[in-house]
């Protein structure tokens, strides 16, 4: 499959800025007081809802439709079905491997974290290291995914970048602060938790150089309906519980609809 240069540098810049809005979460949690609650429950479900809607109703029939062509129904639907579990599969494995306090996954607000972390620096200068570097295993599928569906389709690239941008806030949060109770530099925290978000479009350069010289439309299908299984998954298991979490269970719900039906107005209006 052949892409123009135009679009695979516009799918790396997207990826690019769903990477580094890590650095928005560093700057909040300086300049923050008090997390907005309400607004990252609803913010969260949205991002929600846009990454479920979009992975179930278009990335997940495109990679089938690739893999029926090159497969054949049965074949291509069977494969279609394994990869989408498949892509759940590596990113909990991912996320068990990391321990849970160290996992940037496990979104904490600027109140909670300012308790938990007035440690001593050394520890705390490790926690934020071992936080940043858990930032890059976990975000890696996550730019490899958001430069591929870039690629594929700018206008499915642009919402699910949003979308990923959102819940990668909360980690810059989880990066910075620890960094900043330890050397009380706001400069030396803002730079672990940006370069940590460097992750996202790292995952993309890398899976361009080794994946895209070997794209075909069963290639295309296969990492496709996986990068469905990987969204779904960050979905249900991190953005709603967090959203539910920070505000109360109608508003994360309200969030994921709202995310849905942008979504899917989105994707109408470019019929």
């Amino acid at each position: 499959m052949d892409y123009t240069s135009q679009a695979i540098w516009t799918a790396f810049a997207l990826t690019l800025f769903a990477g580094l809005s890590t650095g928005i979460g560093s700057a909040l949690a300086f300049f923050t007081k008090k997390t907005n609650e309400k607004f990252l429950a609803v913010a969260l479900g949205f991002s929600a809802g846009v990454m479920i809607y979009v992975s179930m109703i278009e990335i997940f029939v495109k990679a089938k439709d690739s893999l029926v062509e090159g497969l054949g129904l049965e074949t291509g639907s069977w494969i279609t079905v394994l990869s989408f579990f498949g892509g759940i599969a590596i990113i909990a494995i991912i996320d068990k491997l990391i321990p849970e306090f160290e996992n940037p996954h496990e979104i904490r607000s600027v109140e909670e974290l300012d308790e938990k972390t007035k440690l001593r620096n050394k520890r705390l200068m490790r926690m934020g290291k071992f936080t940043a570097l858990a930032i890059f295993i976990h975000n890696f599928p996550e730019g490899l995914a958001t430069f591929t569906a870039s690629l594929n389709d700018p206008t499915l690239g642009i919402p699910i970048a949003v979308a990923i941008a959102i819940h990668n806030i909360p980690e810059g949060i989880a990066v910075s602060i620890p960094i900043f109770y330890a050397t009380a530099s706001r400069k030396k925290a803002f730079y672990y938790s940006f370069a940590s978000g460097l992750a996202e479009p790292a995952g993309a350069i890398i899976g361009y150089l080794i994946l895209m010289p070997f794209i075909t439309p069963v290639v295309f299908g296969i990492l496709f309906a996986a990068v469905a299984g990987i969204m779904v998954f960050i979905s249900l298991d991190e953005l709603l519980p967090s959203a539910e979490k920070y505000g109360e269970h109608h508003l994360s719900i309200y969030g994921l609809i709202a995310g849905m039906g942008v979504m899917a107005v989105s994707l109408l209006m470019f019929i």
